[in-house]
């Protein structure tokens, strides 16, 4: 019996002693940027009772472990500098090294602030062949959601500094904001990247702050029970997954008495012709749901016998399977996910090739996007695969009920990506979200500044700077004044300028409107790095952001526009100002004629000779919109009105 007692009282012992190490979160580690000229904390844990004690630029510093097993301790009037070391002691002695002191700044929201470098690597080459920059340093969330409670740590995690290899890894644009305040300031910069493509602003939220919401509110407890995500999951699962069953077995393509149709020589004779890109909505298809086969032929030269290529297929909507001579060669189940796969060497053949691409569209309005590209690259040979293509109907299929997306629900990204920073002293916030919200403008008015104001009390920083992007130019764009759901998010977005310590980057011209992700993030991250320089670093001389509208007066039939921030002044970028339209009391809205003068800008049209309201730039793609500041940054979109 003694012999039992012996090993079970040693494996106590040994797991006590474990406790008792001191432990330091995933952000206090090697590399860390730590916030200058601020109260700011260094935590861990250890044994309940345990003396701790921090040395930092030769001072020490005590705590004692609370009985919860947290102990913190405040580095005040840290000024900037570095690299330095540290050494955090009570049981045990942890040694942290290439410590910066500098501004850090959450970069958080969905897919565009999640895009990394390596996403605009072909727009910005230069750019990440000179990146090497020690003193730019990025600490990547893991991407976690959880209900029941809020996490104090992170599962994994470290500081990485900006070269021509991890910067591919940075959020683009945050890196281009990082890059645009070390060039000025020559403060080391740390971006803590905490993101997820989808994510909804109510994702990013803390129960408490969601009770205004009371269908939010909901959600959130609903998941807090995990049984109710089982059953979602699982439905989810049984769902799609029946519907990709049916549909591959329904699939006229494999039950082809010749063979499946993404064979080289299957006789397309009978197919009907589409000018790709294209959606089949134009087609006698119509808009069907299910699951449409394209193909073509195409011819290689002799060079490229034996040789890999590169098959650049733009955006799909939605899923594709793609084919080279009857192989597959890759495959996408989003229309958000470029298309670029690798032909493997030996698969081209000079002469006659065949691309055959399945496309599955579960909602409808399938095809492929225009203006991308459609291309096979070998070598310095780009074969163009636009043009006619033939297609024939697979199967027609009901609508698919698709992901409920438990990660996107109501407080779960707050509870396991947020919280778990909020003892990390900050400089301030990036935010760029919004794309999943759309369509809830009204909600989002008071939802956003929520958010803002939830943060702030979390991170018990007081107004800590929040910038944020306003929502860029998106889908295609329309010939008369319209009403878009983007226009009326952008205004829901601008309402969180009443806050104090806000700026706003106003992306309407850098958008892309055909891609819900474009690639200009550098001008975009240079925005947000003026909008930081006034509201964080409090230049008074910096034009931080284009003409915002103050107010108006009719006079006769013209209305005349008043701006603030017009820096060096008013201008039309290229020729006359464009996207301004006019209503009267019946408040049908009309293209308009403006001008500047004495800088304000005077709109009318001949048409309506009582005006009372004026928008510009009132749409999901307001293309032409053209009204700038001589700094060259462009005027947010308004509305006078309050129809």
């Amino acid at each position: 019996m003694l012999t039992r007692v012996v090993p079970l009282i040693f494996l106590l012992l040994f797991n006590l002693a474990s406790f008792a190490e001191v432990r330091l979160p995933k952000l206090i580690s090697d590399g860390m940027v730590l916030q200058r000229d601020a109260r700011t904390r260094i935590w861990g844990w250890a044994a309940p009772g345990e003396k701790i004690s921090v040395t930092f630029l030769n001072k020490t510093h005590y705590a004692t472990t609370a009985t919860d097993g947290k102990w913190q301790i405040l580095l005040t009037s840290l000024k900037a500098g570095g690299p330095y070391e540290m050494q955090i002691s009570g049981s045990n002695m942890i040694k942290l090294k290439d410590i910066l002191i500098g501004d850090v700044w959450i970069c958080s929201g969905q897919s565009n602030m999640e895009m990394a470098m390596s996403g605009v690597q072909s727009k910005y080459p230069d750019d990440i062949a000179s990146s090497e920059n020690k003193f730019i340093r990025q600490f990547a969330v893991p991407k976690k959601h959880l209900f029941s409670r809020q996490m104090d740590d992170l599962s994994s995690g470290s500081w990485i500094s900006a070269d021509p290899n991890s910067v591919l890894k940075f959020t683009a644009a945050g890196y281009y904001f990082a890059r645009d305040l070390y060039a000025k300031y020559k403060v080391p910069i740390g971006l803590i990247n905490s993101t997820l493509g989808g994510s909804r602003t109510e994702s990013w939220m803390s129960e408490q702050a969601l009770k205004p919401f009371p269908e939010l509110h909901a959600e959130a407890l609903h998941f807090k029970d995990t049984n109710n995500i089982i059953q979602t999951e699982a439905s989810d699962r049984q769902r799609i997954s029946e519907w990709n069953k049916r549909a591959r077995e329904n699939d006229a393509a494999y039950a082809d008495p010749i063979g499946p149709w993404n064979k080289t020589d299957h006789n397309t004779s009978t197919w009907d012709e589409i000018k790709m890109p294209a959606r089949w909505e134009t087609t006698k298809l119509g808009n069907i749901t299910g699951v449409v086969w394209l193909k073509r032929d195409f011819t290689m030269p002799p060079s490229s016998e034996g040789k890999t290529a590169k098959l650049v297929l733009g955006n799909i909507v939605e899923a594709d399977s793609t084919f080279i001579n009857g192989k597959y060669v890759g495959g996408m189940g989003s229309q958000y996910i470029p298309r670029n796969y690798t032909v493997p060497a030996g698969l081209l053949k000079a002469g006659k090739n065949s691309i055959t691409v399945r496309v599955v569209c579960p909602s409808g309005r399938g095809g492929f996007i225009g203006d991308k590209q459609y291309a096979l690259i070998s070598g310095d040979q780009t074969i163009d695969l636009s043009g006619t293509w033939k297609y024939k109907l697979g199967v027609k299929m009901e609508n698919l009920i698709g992901s409920s997306f438990i990660q996107w629900k109501s407080t779960g990204l707050y509870n396991a990506m947020l919280a778990p920073l909020l003892p990390y002293t900050i400089k301030g916030a990036l935010w760029y979200q919004g794309e999943s919200n759309i369509g809830r403008h009204i909600q989002q008015r008071s939802l956003f500044t929520a958010l803002i104001n939830s943060w702030r009390e979390s991170w018990q920083q007081g107004n800590f700077p929040f910038l944020f992007v306003q929502l860029p130019n998106f889908n295609a764009p329309v010939n008369e004044p319209s009403d878009g759901g983007w226009a009326r998010f952008r205004e829901a977005q601008t309402a969180a300028l009443a806050l104090p310590n806000t700026g706003m980057a106003v992306a309407i011209d850098i958008g892309e409107w055909n891609d819900i992700h474009p690639l200009n993030k550098k001008d975009l991250g240079y925005r947000l790095s003026l909008a930081a320089q006034r509201v964080a670093y409090h230049d008074k001389k910096i034009v931080y952001a284009g003409p915002v509208y103050q107010s108006m007066r009719a006079e006769g039939n013209k209305i005349i526009l008043s701006f603030d921030n017009t820096g060096g002044g008013l201008i039309s970028k290229g020729d006359s100002l464009h996207y301004f339209a006019i209503a009267g009391a019946d408040k049908k809205f009309v293209w308009a004629k403006a001008s500047i003068q004495n800088n304000k800008v005077v709109v009318w049209s001949e048409s309506i000779v009582q005006p009372v309201a004026v928008r510009y730039a009132w749409a999901d793609d307001p293309k032409g919109a053209n009204l700038y500041n001589k700094e060259g940054l462009p005027a947010a979109p308004f509305r006078t009105d309050d129809y």
